[in-house]
């Protein structure tokens, strides 16, 4: 089988340099399994898709930025009979964080979310923060990757945003949360190979910020999270991701609960390190679906 690794144009846009390139790794690990992959951009107009008989989104890390040329390009794949890890009807759910609500609708723990409809016009008189139970806010969109327009406002500082945020609402949705304290003390991200648990760590932001994201000086400590931590983790990819090739599971410990922040179907980074465990784990579920 011909198989393509996807990535997007411009590799370093989202890390700055600060991480390793998994692709590259994971690309050569398994050229190494004797596997006939290639790798490719997802909006490369040269590429033959139909010479591949499996695509594996991996880093398409700007499909937020150019998402109907994204889902059109997924429509393509599916009209040519071309098979993509993760499922195109996987991408399309996981694409918007709308599906938060059937996260929360579900019963599982999760951050509770309200929505910005796309041009909307926000209520100076509805408190989301009585609402939320919470002093602070987070607002971000719907569609996004990357701490995208993410802002954490107080009650004070809110009727200033309302303006910006009335702008951004003419082109697209956006989520309100309550900020959660718990996040100054890590978010765990817990890795799901074919839907077995693979591996883990806590990610925690720097200094004087809420962001997580290492590239925005996030700090990362590996660690191994204990049973119960991966057992309620794994729910969520039970429920919502147990035909994925690859899952991440991001979310903090709220009174020894874990509360699900976001499920990472797309183009999560996978922490691989080029450690050769975390490969195999890969590995295996991509010749178990092969």
């Amino acid at each position: 089988m011909k198989l393509a690794l996807i990535g997007y144009q411009i590799q370093e846009k989202y890390n700055n340099g600060t991480v390793r390139d998994e692709d590259q790794d994971l690309f050569d690990f398994l050229s190494g399994k004797g596997l006939d992959i290639h790798r490719e951009v997802w909006n490369d107009p040269a590429v033959n898709w139909t010479a591949y008989d499996l695509v594996i989104l991996k880093s398409p890390w700007d499909y937020h930025e150019k998402y109907t040329g994204f889902l059109n390009w997924m429509d393509t794949l599916a009209q040519q009979g071309v098979r993509v890890f993760n499922s195109a009807g996987v991408v399309r759910w996981n694409s918007d964080k709308h599906y938060l609500k059937d996260v929360l609708d579900s019963g599982l723990p999760a951050i509770p979310t309200r929505y910005l409809e796309k041009g909307s016009i926000i209520d100076p008189q509805h408190n989301y923060f009585k609402e939320l139970n919470t002093p602070r806010l987070v607002i971000k969109p719907c569609i996004s990757a990357g701490a995208k327009n993410t802002v954490l406002v107080t009650p004070e500082e809110f009727p200033e945003l309302v303006p910006l945020i009335q702008t951004w609402l003419k082109e697209e949705a956006y989520m309100i949360q309550p900020f959660v304290e718990e996040i100054l003390n890590g978010e765990w991200s817990l890795l799901f190979f074919g839907g077995k648990y693979s591996h883990s760590l806590l990610k925690t932001p720097k200094d004087q910020d809420f962001r997580v994201q290492h590239y925005l000086g996030g700090k990362v400590s590996y660690q191994e999270a204990d049973g119960g931590l991966v057992e309620q983790a794994a729910a969520f990819v039970n429920r919502f991701a147990a035909d994925t090739l690859y899952a991440r599971v991001d979310g903090v410990v709220i009174g020894g609960i874990f509360h699900l922040m976001e499920l990472e179907l797309i183009e999560p980074y996978l922490f691989l390190d080029n450690v050769p465990g975390r490969m195999e784990n890969y590995y295996r579920a991509l010749k178990d679906k092969l």
